[in-house]
């Protein structure tokens, strides 16, 4: 296989860069190289510590890279941007979520969007933005996805190119939070407010 990754360095950031490229999702490192690559190739591609810095550079690209001194964690304080969205669609959807209540369907829908997820939106029934209900499980658990993607789509517009980078590149090609509609942006603060709360509070030192 012929590689179009540079060979040219990319510190001054090494260890972020190697997480960087170690979390990306698998079909954005595909999509630079060759779409064509099977997932287990990609997976030993991103395990590979000597090709891990040029797979951020090519992911991000070089002029992200030179600005992006003083790298933290994170926006997302280093954690998974897919359960961030969970948490942010599981509030938009908390109406159809509190009206689930029968054993089959809570094991659907806890199945695909997690017992914490679930305990979340019934927490914050006031801040539901969704009025319909939806009372089919595997249906809301898709809705919850997408709107919670979304809305973590329109929040990370107010943050910086490189940290917006840094998120989308965990997600795979194609996700609602590439495309976030003006409800979602209108909505993504508030909502996005009280799960970074959540998640900030989980990793304040006792």
């Amino acid at each position: 296989m012929t590689s179009t990754v540079s060979n040219h360095s990319v510190s001054p950031h090494p260890d972020r860069l190697r997480e960087l490229a170690a979390s990306a999702h698998a079909s954005r490192i595909a999509a630079h190289l060759d779409g064509s690559l099977s997932t287990s190739t990609v997976l030993q591609l991103q395990k590979t510590p000597r090709v891990q810095e040029r797979l951020a550079k090519l992911l991000l690209g070089s002029e992200l890279i030179s600005n992006g001194s003083g790298w933290g964690r994170g926006v997302l304080l280093g954690h998974d941007p897919r359960r961030t969205a969970l948490l942010a669609g599981s509030i938009w959807h908390a109406r159809s979520v509190l009206e689930l209540v029968s054993k089959h369907d809570l094991t659907v829908l806890i199945g695909n969007i997690g017992a914490e997820a679930h305990a979340f939106a019934i927490r914050h029934l006031s801040s539901a933005v969704a009025g319909q209900s939806i009372v089919d499980p595997q249906q809301l658990s898709q809705r919850i996805e997408h709107d919670g993607y979304a809305c973590l789509g329109a929040w990370l517009t107010d943050v910086s190119e490189l940290d917006r980078a840094r998120v989308l590149l965990c997600l795979p090609i194609g996700t609602a939070a590439e495309s976030p509609a003006a409800e979602h942006h209108k909505a993504a603060g508030r909502l996005l407010t009280l799960v970074m709360a959540h998640l900030t509070a989980e990793t304040r030192p006792a």
